[in-house]
């Protein structure tokens, strides 16, 4: 009886000795967590506003130390309220961790200072910057006053309400069967003349001209209201 207990104290400690250390090094998920800030920081330089960013927990588990850390956003992700950004090992390990982040942006967006009517032009007095989460708006929210003042509405505002890009259009400057006066310039010749427009145009836009000589031109509608050819 002695001899088996002596034999099993050799047994267990023996074992003992070649089981893994409990204290094995592992990867530091400071490093990971700072690689994550440090890449969000990184892809969010070119924001306006104030933008805030916050690295979450990372889920626990062993990984084997990394002596290169590699950033990367995963395919389709974006870095805009709630995301992820990966975290890989290049160099010393292989594994990937996925790290919770979020990016705030604090910037004046435009509201309406009053319920505003579709169809009306808009004037300085109409808007105003406030600051708002961009993150937490929809895409395309004016953030300038000159974004927004000439240009008409497309559909109502309520008051407090952000503007935005799809809402405004162009005012018409050209409109059909008007007197316009028309600008046909190419290689070394400008010539006016003057016709009559066949449809309606905001500048920028095209439109067809009757010209005095009965012959239908395609030309561009100038923010003075004239039309101009190229050739």
């Amino acid at each position: 009886m002695r001899f088996s207990l002596h034999l099993m104290s050799v047994l267990i400690v023996g074992g003992l000795s070649v089981l893994p250390s409990v204290h094995a090094a592992q990867q530091n998920f400071a490093a990971i967590r700072q690689a994550a800030e440090t890449y969000a920081k990184q892809q969010t330089a070119y924001l306006s506003g104030q933008v805030n960013i916050t690295v979450g927990a990372i889920e626990q588990a062993q990984l084997a130390p990394c002596t290169k850390l590699q950033a990367f956003l995963p395919l389709g992700a974006k870095l805009w309220g709630n995301s992820n950004i990966g975290v890989r090992c290049s160099q010393g390990a292989e594994w990937t961790v996925y790290v919770p982040v979020t990016v705030r942006v604090q910037a004046p967006v435009l509201v309406a200072t009053r319920p505003l009517a579709s169809g009306q032009q808009l004037t300085a007095a109409d808007v105003t910057l406030q600051v708002a989460e961009l993150t937490q708006l929809p895409a395309g929210v004016i953030t300038t006053v000159q974004d927004a003042v000439g240009k008409v509405l497309s559909s109502g505002v309520v008051a407090g309400n952000p503007l935005r890009q799809d809402m405004l259009r162009a005012p018409i400057l050209v409109r059909q069967g008007q007197n316009v006066r028309l600008v046909a310039q190419g290689q070394g010749f400008k010539v006016s003349s003057e016709g009559r427009a066949l449809s309606n145009g905001a500048a920028g836009q095209q439109v067809q001209v009757k010209a005095q000589n009965g012959q239908t031109v395609s030309g561009v509608v100038q923010p003075d209201g004239t039309i101009e050819v190229q050739y």
